[in-house]
């Protein structure tokens, strides 16, 4: 007596269900559902122990208050793909925010802004330099720029914060301006962020950078002049960096010599790791470093909320941080110092 066995067929429903699935966790990506998950956990959690969690007032507040550092989040993104790190990006944003200030006193609000992107820019061209010429590793020449850029800006500005542009209509718009209703700042950040995305996913540019993270030796031989990529980012982190120095004037009306810049490096390196980031170079997505800074950020402002001691948030960016390095390593099945596999 013959068993006939009923195969499902390509049109069943269920095969239909499990392809769609497939298919949307290969667009969205595992790490990145991880990060929804967990976003939607927390909203929930915080929005039940404090209902104006939901306000659309603080809602904007976490945007705004994200904008700066998901903008060292999102270079630093570009330059861990690359296989670098960039330590100096918050020094650069003190730096340009002071210097910003210093200038928009004595020649307007155009030319302070050109001239702290170029500054930021020229701090960038440097650090890419000393890795370049110097032959120096990118954390240790980072370092470097990290102490001496913050040493330059306290020594410009006496210490002090400089200037005051919070009479100036372009300011005044940078910090707290709105269109259509959202704030400027949330607009800036998200359109740094698209187009620093086209430029990984869709440009010639993008690709060679993910090549040399990859393997800068096969990367060499293919053609690529990895000193001038390497400079080349280098720069395009200077010029964001400064750019958030400029955003941190127009937030506070004056120039910051000393604004955080360990907190924002830090949070940007943060941000990049827990979006997926390989820290050996070579692996990443925009999204993903989108989806860490706003959980960062939710996370940041829940803890403001709930009335946690403010020092426990550095403890909470901390244990986040090394949770994500080594869920990461222990992925991409990196071996146990010391130990066998």
């Amino acid at each position: 007596m013959s068993t006939t066995v009923v195969r499902p067929t390509p049109t069943d429903p269920g095969i239909a269900r499990e392809r769609t699935v497939t298919r949307a966790l290969r667009v969205v990506g595992v790490q990145n559902l991880s990060l929804i998950v967990a976003i939607a956990v927390l909203v929930l959690v915080i929005g039940s122990r404090n209902s104006s969690f939901y306000l659309t007032s603080n809602l904007q507040s976490i945007g705004t208050a994200v904008t700066i550092s998901g903008l060292l989040a999102v270079v630093q993104t570009v330059m861990v793909i690359m296989g670098g790190i960039d330590l100096a990006v918050g020094s650069i944003a003190g730096l340009t925010s002071v210097t910003s200030a210093m200038i928009f006193m004595q020649a307007g609000s155009t030319v302070s802004f050109v001239g702290a992107l170029a500054i930021g820019a020229a701090c960038g061209v440097i650090s890419g330099c000393l890795v370049v010429f110097g032959r120096m590793p990118p954390m240790i020449a980072t370092l470097a720029g990290l102490m001496a850029y913050k040493g330059v800006a306290q020594l410009v500005s006496d210490g002090r914060a400089q200037g005051y542009t919070g009479a100036d209509p372009f300011y005044i718009f940078l910090g707290r301006g709105s269109v259509l209703g959202i704030p400027f700042l949330i607009w800036l950040f998200v359109l740094v962020t698209a187009a620093v995305h086209v430029m990984l996913r869709y440009t010639r540019v993008g690709r060679n950078i993910y090549a040399v993270g990859g393997n800068d030796t096969a990367a060499r031989l293919s053609g690529i002049n990895i000193n001038r990529y390497i400079i080349g980012v280098f720069a395009l982190v200077g010029v964001v960096s400064g750019l958030a120095g400029i955003l941190i004037t127009a937030r506070t009306g004056s120039g910051q010599p000393v604004s955080g810049s360990e907190d924002l490096m830090f949070q940007s390196i943060t941000a990049a790791a827990l979006g997926g980031v390989a820290l050996r170079g070579g692996k990443g997505t925009m999204g993903g470093t989108l989806l860490a800074v706003i959980l960062l950020g939710v996370l940041l402002n829940g803890m403001s909320l709930l009335g946690v001691n403010p020092f426990w948030q550095n403890v909470a960016q901390g244990l986040i941080l090394a949770a994500a390095v080594v869920i990461q390593q222990l992925r991409n099945g990196e071996r146990r110092v010391g130990l066998p596999k």
